[in-house]
């Protein structure tokens, strides 16, 4: 067996980050909106859905030109 396998997991920093401003909001140290509160959640998806779309375009342009 070897030894150097090893799996990533966890919460990760926009995780953290989330339940950090969750934990804030509950017990009104800040008082920003659920929309900012959850901003780190909507950054994250915003990135993945550029990245699906980028490669959706370069799909798309490989068929076109080929």
């Amino acid at each position: 067996m070897n030894s150097s396998d090893s799996s990533s997991g966890g919460i990760g920093f926009v995780g953290l980050l989330t339940i950090l401003f969750i934990a804030l909001k509950l017990t009104s140290v800040i008082n920003w909106s659920w929309w900012m509160v959850l901003f780190p959640i909507w950054i994250s998806f915003g990135i993945v859905l550029a990245f699906i779309i980028i490669l959706l375009l370069i799909v798309l342009m490989a068929k076109i030109f080929s």
